[in-house]
Formats: C-alpha cells, structure tokens, sequence
C-alpha cells in the first residue's frame, strides 16, 4: 500500500473499526429517522435498513442501504453529500443492490447548494489563483500514471469525454472519434500552429501533429504528465513538431493559427474567466480559431461536496451564461456550441468497466478504502451526466467580424480525403 498517495485523500481506515466498537444497538430515535427518511422517498427503489437488521439482498431493481453505526446516521442526516462518499469508502454503510440507481435517486430527491458547507466553498472556487490550481491538479493528477493506464483508453490516455459516432465503438474508437470531431471543427491544416492550455498525457497533441500536420505547443501544470508526455512524444519522433511546456496557461503568449482546451475550464474558476477569455483572443489573433471542451451545467452550483474534497478538489463546472464571459468582453464571437452529455455517461461507463477489471491492480497500488472512492466517483459521475446534472459543452468561436469562418457544418461530419 502507498500511504503517501492515500494521504492527500484524507481517509483512515481505522475509523469503520472505531466506530463499529461503539455503536451499540439501535434505540427508539435511530429507528424513528429511519422510517422518516423511508416516507420521504415515498415510490422510490432505495430502502435503508440499521446495522442489526439481517444483512439481505434487495429485491430486483431496489436498492438496499445499510447503515452500520449510529453516528454513520447522524452524518448522512446532517450533510449527505459530503459524507455519504466517506462512509461508503470506508465501509460503513454497505449498498446491496445496483450503486447507480442509488446515485441516481440520490440526484432526484435533492437540489444544489443545499448545505452551509457548499455556499462557504463558492467563494473559494470562484478564482483559484496558480497555487491553488498546482494543488488541486497535484491531488488527483499525480496520483500516478500506472493507475491512470488501467482504465482509460490504450492509444491516446484520454481522460476528458469520448465521441460515439457509432454507439458500439469502443472507448478506443470513441476517443479517437472524439480528437477528429475537435479537429475538424477548428479546420487544422497542415503547417498551422496549435496552442493548447491543459494537455493532459499528451495525447491529442500528438494526435493533431500525427494525423493534421500542425505544430502544437501545449502547456500543463502536472509534472507527472508533462514527463510522461515528453517520454512518449519521443518515442514517436515528435518532438520537432509537439512542445510540453511545463507551466500555467496564464503564461501562454504568441498568436497561433488555433486555440484548444479541452476539459481544462472545470478547473479555472468563474472569477478568472475574463483574463482567459483575453488569453484567448491575443493567442488567436486577428483570424485564428479556437474550441474549449468543458463539463457544464444547466444551473450554477458546485461540484458534489465529497468529490470536492476528497477527489477533484476546486473542480467548478460552468453553466453556459458562465462561459460566456470567456468571449462576450473579449470581443468573441461563438460560432458553434454543441452539447455531448450522454456520451460522457457512456466514456464513464467504459472507464468504470475497465477500472473493475482491474480491481485488484488497483487495491494492491493504494487500498481497498482508494477502490471503492473511486468506485464511488466514476459510478456518481455517470448517474450525473445520465440525470443532467452535469452536461458536456464544445464551444468553437473566433473573433468578432471574422469572415473566414465555416459556410456550414458539413466539414465536422465528412469523411477525411
């Protein structure tokens, strides 16, 4: 086991063990929650049994939640959404019965921002300034490339959502599916210059001087993947045509043919959008292109309070009133805005399936506490993209009056020559 990646996590496993110890039967008020909770969801699927009820599967399509301590009661009554996350990590409360019906019925019978905790952290998120953003990128990030290569996809390591232009691609073809969609909108063509903020393992930076001849400089705050990247880009005699800076975007500078970020914006706070947004328009110039690819959301609200804090720390998912301050004061224009949420569902459903797979790779890199966090967070993250609570935008733009834009979208879905 590696205790110092599982410290930044916060979970001690001893506290299922202390607080088994001193839970003792259930009294008159426990049971009385219990059956208040139970009226509330009403025609739901989901039914929470304490800890001396006998430990039964749920009947099919019902979800059975066990609770096995009193004070694992009392946390879920007073703020389920952060601790709900804690006690299934550390074991105690137990769910019988499918995790996504649970997470999805969790989503429907509550609303955004309900806790004190949740509207303390919005004005902490609203603009991370660069050590803040280098924490919050260390702590899930960093977390190790091998954990990183079980589950997402073989040729690209693309952690951001898939394209399914056929919905019986594998995460492989989604993928690549997803890079040539992104391509074809900003029109790459050979010779031109890319500037990407947030690269990620490289992936779609080699992609695009691979298969559309462009220079690409891209620039990433996570020191794993940028030494990850630089290794692999000269293993594939790239390195002439792809630079991995190791550094912040809001260092970036020149004007490039085009501008990419993809799944970057989560992490850069609304109270910095407008310094991004200029960002943008001095790195495209006066006819250049650019797309930003960001999970969103319909409404303002934070992120679930647990993957806050234990798993994406600072991560704030705009709605698109929110991303439009990235061009509306930056002399922008939105040429085209497409929103792919339920191919997201369906990236996260294959990454889960693989991260089951290998299950026990991952128990023996970290614990068994680590395997059903993220268990918890990938399975959570598909019944929100499935419910809409979270969406997935792609927004292509360019500069305000600029005439050498598309006639149609006819180049996004032919065929390559």
């Amino acid at each position: 086991m590696n205790r110092t990646r599982l410290d930044p996590l916060g979970f001690r496993a001893e506290d299922a063990a202390d607080a088994a110890e001193a839970r003792g039967a259930p009294n008159g008020l426990d049971r009385w929650l219990v059956r208040q909770i139970t009226t509330r969801l009403g025609d739901s699927p989901v039914r929470l049994a304490l800890w001396d009820d006998p430990d039964l599967p749920a009947r099919e399509g019902a979800v059975r939640l066990r609770i096995l301590d009193r004070q694992a009661l009392w946390q879920l009554l007073v703020n389920p959404d952060l601790h709900f996350g804690d006690l299934y990590s550390a074991g105690r409360i137990e769910v019988r019965g499918e995790l996504r019906v649970l997470l999805q019925e969790a989503y429907r019978y509550t609303t955004d921002n309900t806790t004190i905790g949740s509207l303390l952290r919005r004005a902490r998120r609203l603009a991370p300034d660069l050590s803040e953003s280098k924490r919050n990128i260390h702590h899930h990030y960093d977390l190790g490339n091998d954990f990183y290569t079980l589950w997402l996809d073989r040729q690209a390591l693309q952690y951001t959502c898939a394209y399914y232009a056929d919905p019986a691609m594998t995460i492989e073809q989604a993928q690549q599916a997803k890079m040539h969609h992104v391509c074809r909108k900003l029109r790459l063509k050979p010779g031109e210059t890319v500037v990407e903020a947030g690269s990620g393992w490289g992936g779609f930076a080699l992609f695009m001087a691979e298969n559309y001849g462009v220079k690409v400089r891209t620039f990433n705050i996570s020191r794993e993947q940028v030494a990850y990247a630089r290794e692999w880009s000269a293993r594939r005699g790239l390195t002439d045509r792809v630079e991995f800076v190791e550094d912040d975007y809001r260092n970036l500078a020149g004007t490039y043919d085009a501008f990419v970020s993809i799944g970057m914006l989560e992490h850069v706070g609304v109270g910095n959008y407008d310094d991004l947004g200029k960002l943008m328009g001095r790195a495209i110039g006066a006819n250049g292109r650019g797309l930003v690819h960001s999970i969103g959301r319909d409404v303002t609200a934070q992120l679930n309070a647990w993957i806050d804090k234990r798993i994406f720390p600072g991560a704030q998912p705009p709605t698109i009133r929110e991303m439009m301050d990235l061009f509306e004061p930056n002399g922008l224009s939105v040429l085209d805005l497409e929103n792919i949420r339920l191919h997201y569902a369906k990236t996260l459903e294959q990454w889960l399936e693989r991260y089951e797979e290998n299950i026990d790779k991952v128990a023996a890199m970290f614990d068994e506490t680590f395997v059903r966090a993220w268990r918890l967070y990938l399975v959570g993250s598909i019944a929100a993209f499935l419910t809409g609570k979270l969406q997935l935008f792609q927004a292509l733009f360019a500069k305000s009056g600029a005439n050498n834009v598309p006639w149609t979208r006819a180049h996004v879905y032919e065929p390559r020559g």
